[in-house]
């Protein structure tokens, strides 16, 4: 089906018994096959099937997450978490019956080791005991976004979400910044019980269920619910390392700097996001002047992204305009039967407008290429340690385009981006740290955790000063992070991943027909490799070596330093 809107696509609950009913016979005649041919036709039914399954299930989430107070999708995202879990025995029953087959050999001969790999993951992160800890978990990380997508804050005579209250954290009155970033802080505190609530009962899920598979906690399989088979804790620790002392030190540079430019004695954490005393880059047009420039954009970059770009606006498949009740939140995701990405995200008239047309589109872009170059859905999406090189890289190649976004501003956006690029590194260094010592002492108290965070603020974070606001003084600020909340482990991705943007912001410096084919090749490779293996293959470096972080952001950290801003 190439004619289609999303808008006008028909969602049809998606037919569980069918599946296992199908996932049965198929297991049956895959330990019959008497030929490779023959699994290869079973193997494909079978991702037809599930592709049809799979795309009901996301139209199902995104139409939920575009107005999380419609009762209907509400009610069909909570069936579909509820039942998924049930029908995995049989779904990993089909898996065995394919990786324990005669003909093994010739699937790995054709699609790669990775194939089995993945479902030796799927494996060991899944048994029967766990079925009812998932249908809990859902349904705790399902009310923490309704909490946050019903945010209601009154502020500046308006009544604002998440996204609209953050928009004045860039003011040019710095009452105003306070007073906003206050507002946003306590809209945290007021619901820090039911958070520290859910918080504690995610963890003991969790670890429950980590115990369930015969680990000592959740921490495991948290790494390989990530797709992460040729690394682990140590590494991520030694990464974290050479953040700790390549990156904070650059970081108290940038905001020295950036404090003597507001004219302020200390930068607060409400003077953070405004970066120029003049103002911060603010788009040049609205929401519908923008995407039509990222279209122009990426017509322009390659005949791939033109043609991307086109198919996503054609096809309705990004949302961007903040609506009350939508999901306070920036995804993207893909509806396999179509071969299409969809983007979802909420517009706030700053400079992240346009990280959103790069970010979330590089990854639908990657999307786009890995679904018409793989031979199958397995691959269509990679490992999450790979998926944000593909976005904060897309960042990185639309540098030369910002004019058309931000006019004469265009520098002041090139040059809070790439600060805001680095400067992020070490608070996700913070979640990810935060998420396993949670994970590792089950017993700590709620206030306990909260206190862990504020030391980790003052580990990786030593600027941040909050002004006596009381709860994010005491740690309070880790609540806003969903990532912690809904996907465990997940975040220190975009550190790592930061590492891969900046190698491609220098290779495209040294020769850009290189760094665009090297990307390219990435794009489309999905997740058919390992992470080592698809960094290799895209000539990127293993950011767990040492050296290998003062390398990657060296270009980043000259450009910065030498910008007449930092004078």
């Amino acid at each position: 089906m190439t004619e289609f809107t999303f808008s006008t696509l028909e969602y049809h609950r998606p037919d569980f018994k069918k599946l296992l009913a199908a996932a049965e016979q198929m297991t049956e005649r895959v330990q019959k096959a008497a030929s490779y041919e023959e699994v290869k036709r079973i193997m494909k039914e079978m991702e037809e099937l599930s592709d049809d399954l799979s795309t009901d299930m996301v139209i199902a989430s995104i139409r939920h997450t575009l107005d999380t107070t419609d009762e209907y999708y509400e009610k069909e995202d909570e069936y579909i978490n509820n039942t998924m879990p049930t029908v995995m025995p049989k779904l990993l029953a089909y898996d065995d019956a394919v990786m324990n087959c005669a003909f093994r050999a010739d699937i790995e001969k054709e699609y790669g080791k990775q194939f089995f790999v993945q479902k030796e993951l799927n494996k060991k992160t899944f048994c029967e005991a766990n079925i009812p800890l998932m249908q809990q978990e859902a349904k705790l990380t399902n009310e923490y976004q309704k909490i946050m997508a019903t945010a209601a804050i009154e502020f500046d005579g308006k009544t604002l979400n998440l996204y609209g209250v953050q928009k004045y954290f860039e003011h040019e009155d710095r009452d105003v910044r306070r007073a906003a970033v206050r507002a946003y802080s306590d809209f945290y505190h007021s619901n820090e019980q039911r958070l520290e609530e859910i918080w504690d009962e995610l963890i003991t899920i969790r670890n429950q269920m980590g115990k369930n598979l015969g680990f000592e906690n959740f921490i495991p399989v948290g790494y390989m619910q990530q797709g992460r088979t040729d690394y682990g804790q140590k590494e991520v620790e030694s990464f974290r390392e050479q953040v700790l002392t390549e990156i904070v030190p650059i970081c108290e540079k940038l905001y020295e700097a950036q404090a003597k430019r507001l004219g302020v004695d200390s930068l607060m954490v409400y003077d953070e996001k405004r970066v120029f005393p003049d103002g911060n880059a603010v788009p040049a047009g609205d929401d519908d002047f923008m995407v039509e420039e990222a279209r122009k954009m990426y017509h322009e970059i390659s005949p791939e992204t033109g043609e991307f770009i086109d198919f996503m606006i054609d096809h309705e498949l990004m949302d961007l305009k903040n609506k009350p009740g939508k999901a306070s939140t920036g995804y993207m995701t893909h509806l396999a039967r179509y071969k299409a990405p969809f983007v979802f995200s909420c517009f706030n008239q700053t400079i992240g407008d346009m990280q959103v047309l790069t970010h979330e589109l590089g990854h639908a872009f990657a999307g786009y290429m890995a679904m018409r170059s793989q031979p199958i859905s397995d691959y269509y999406s990679e490992s999450t340690d790979i998926a944000e090189i593909h976005s904060m890289s897309m960042e990185q190649f639309s540098y030369p385009y910002a004019e058309r976004f931000f006019g004469e501003q265009a520098d002041k956006f090139r040059f809070a981006h790439l600060q805001e690029a680095i400067t992020f590194v070490p608070f996700g260094v913070a979640v990810d740290e935060f998420q396993h010592i949670c994970y590792a002492n089950p017993g700590m108290t709620p206030k306990e955790r909260t206190l862990a965070w504020k030391k980790l603020e003052e580990k990786y974070m030593p600027w941040r000063r909050y002004d006596a606001d009381d709860f994010f003084d005491r740690g309070g600020f880790w609540y806003h992070k969903l990532h912690i909340y809904l996907y465990p482990f997940y975040y220190i991705n975009y550190t790592l991943t930061t590492m891969g943007a900046m190698e491609f912001k220098k290779k495209n410096y040294e020769n850009h027909e290189d760094a665009w084919q090297d990307y390219l090749n990435l794009c489309k490779c999905g997740g058919s490799m390992s992470y080592l293996e698809t960094l290799k293959y895209a000539n990127l470096m293993n950011p767990f070596e040492q050296g290998s972080v003062k390398n990657a952001i060296s270009v980043a950290k000259d450009e910065l330093f030498e910008s007449p801003y930092m004078k």
